[in-house]
């Protein structure tokens, strides 16, 4: 039986994978062309990251832990071949949380300006009234995904990530234009540029019904066979919900704990523009506009990195389980280094390169944005370690550190933000440097706490961390010179400044990423070891030699 369901287990954590990669991607990219002066410009972002940060808030306490809990209990019953409490969870869950998600949406609809003025940016509330019935739709959705993974089925949650995301951009896109074409003001235009969001949730939900009722047939019956005579005793209504609270809400603290930080954050930033450094509220919009655009590209690279924290988790986990120390090591130390081989080459590139990539992307040139640009960038990369190393500690029994790690990272950057934003020297940079600090906390805490409990197979983390260094440290020199050079001697060519920072910047990247590649195998920074984390990884180091 175990092992006709490992390869199940393996095939659904691809799916889901590589269906978050491109969502979150997709969800990246889609911001740049909304962000750009002609649709929303500095204000209009503003509203649209204000109005985001409060949904995010609201959808993480109402559905973070649902899925989870729900897999749990699903798959726990499932196994014990209980098929009439498999459908209680999914049918006590459902009303109940559809319910949160009721009372949730009539919060935003109803006190939309109350959250507005509580963020510092009274423009924000259309999109917060837009973005109402989407926490409705996700609390249902949620109960829906949670129950498919229950039966290790990715396939409802994939397909439903896909279309919210790909709604979001499209119809996103689509209503900004038309509403900048018809002249409406920035706080409507980003209204509807969040539109997307609701739509997209709302068409998932036909979807998931439909893929319920697929799995239902194809499970449950075949369970139904297999328990005969079999009899379970259901418990109560009362008793079922209560087990799906037990297991959800924990999961729902330690998620929430960013969203806060975040909402927090950027009412803490608005209100000390104005208050301390005399800003119009316009103003204020328009700076966290700029950082907001900075902020897009700088999701990048983690999103990229998700996927892996998330997969070495099962494979650290059945290593320990095997007693074998040896694997595990092997498995965090290649984990660690495959993160850092993505996110710090990618971060100093972005570094030396802010001023084009904003150029090629928003045609920003201002000195501020680049510089909010460069500190994100370093940023970028603690945020990356941060999610490895969580999942090293999880993965090694260490569930509860995320509880303690990031309320210590959160007060850092909150503190940061009041007494910096007030300062004239710092103003909006507050958001970056809080930001980088913070991650860089988090990030500390958890390589001590790491090496505190794990001290048989803990990862060199030094002998990791040199090579990378080295190799990015010259892609990044090699990257900035390349496009010096050819600024120097080939401006002339273009007349558009936003056309001759796409070309080279292209360039630089294209041909650095090269360089980069040699270097980290000729300097055997990246071993067969590590490949074998990738997808094909064995595959692929044969064919580039690696060994």
């Amino acid at each position: 039986m175990q092992e006709k369901e490992k390869p199940n287990y393996l095939k659904g954590a691809a799916i889901l994978a590589a269906a978050s990669i491109f969502v979150k991607i997709i969800g990246a990219i889609y911001k740049i062309p909304l962000f750009q002066d002609g649709v929303l410009g500095d204000e209009g972002t503003g509203d649209f990251t204000v109005t985001y940060s409060v949904y995010t808030l609201i959808l993480t306490i109402s559905t973070a832990g649902v899925p989870a809990a729900l897999s749990r209990l699903v798959s726990a019953a499932k196994a014990k071949g209980d098929t009439n409490l498999v459908k209680r969870y999914f049918s006590v869950a459902l009303p109940a949380f559809a319910l949160i998600g009721l009372i949730a949406m009539l919060a935003m609809l109803f006190f939309a300006d109350t959250f507005a003025g509580i963020m510092n940016n009274t423009k924000a509330a259309p999109g917060i009234r837009v973005l109402a019935p989407a926490v409705f739709f996700a609390c249902i959705i949620a109960v829906y995904r949670g129950y498919a993974q229950g039966f290790q089925n990715m396939i409802p949650t994939s397909m439903s990530q896909i279309i919210e995301v790909l709604s979001k951009a499209i119809f996103g896109i689509a209503a900004a234009l038309w509403l900048v074409s018809l002249g409406y003001d920035s706080p409507i235009v980003s209204a509807g540029a969040i539109i997307g969001v609701t739509i997209g949730l709302g068409l998932c939900i036909p979807m998931l019904f439909w893929q319920k009722r697929k799995l239902d047939r194809q499970f449950l019956s075949d369970a139904h066979k297999n328990v005969g005579d079999d009899v379970h005793i259901v418990p109560k209504n009362q008793t079922v919900l209560a087990k799906v609270m037990k297991v959800s809400i924990p999961i729902t603290l330690s998620a929430s704990f960013m969203a806060v930080m975040v909402v927090i954050d950027n009412g803490i930033v608005l209100g000390r523009l104005q208050s301390s450094l005399g800003l119009l509220e316009a103003q204020a919009r328009g700076l966290l506009g700029m950082y907001s655009r900075a902020l897009a590209i700088y999701n990048l690279t983690p999103s990229l990195v998700v996927p892996v924290s998330i997969s070495i988790i099962p494979a650290i986990a059945a290593a320990l389980a095997k007693k074998n120390a040896d694997e595990a090591k092997t498995i965090m130390q290649s984990s660690v280094k495959l993160v850092s081989l993505i996110a710090m080459p990618a971060a100093a590139g972005l570094m030396v390169l802010a001023s084009p990539v904003l150029t090629a992307l928003y045609n920003d040139q201002r000195e501020l944005t680049s510089q909010i640009m460069v500190i994100l960038a370093a940023a970028s990369f603690f945020v990356c370690l941060q999610f490895v190393t969580t999942a090293i500690l999880q993965a090694n029994g260490y569930e509860r550190v995320a509880l303690y790690t990031f309320p210590v990272g959160a007060a850092v950057k909150i503190t940061l933000s009041w007494f910096l934003a007030g300062h004239p020297s710092f103003g909006i940079l507050a958001s970056p440097i809080g930001t980088l600090v913070c991650f860089m906390v988090i990030s500390t805490l958890n390589i001590i706490i790491l090496k505190v409990k794990i001290k048989d197979n803990r990862p060199k983390l030094t002998k990791i961390f040199t090579g990378v260094i080295f190799c990015s440290a010259v892609m990044a020199g090699y990257a900035y010179a390349i496009y010096a050079l050819l600024t120097r001697f080939l401006s002339d060519i273009f007349a558009n400044a936003r056309l001759e920072a796409i070309v080279f910047l292209s360039t630089a990247i294209i041909t650095g990423i090269a360089v980069y590649g040699v270097l980290i195998i000729i300097t055997r920074t990246v071993t067969k070891e590590d490949m074998k984390l990738l997808p094909k990884g064995e595959k692929l180091a044969k064919i580039l030699r690696v060994r």
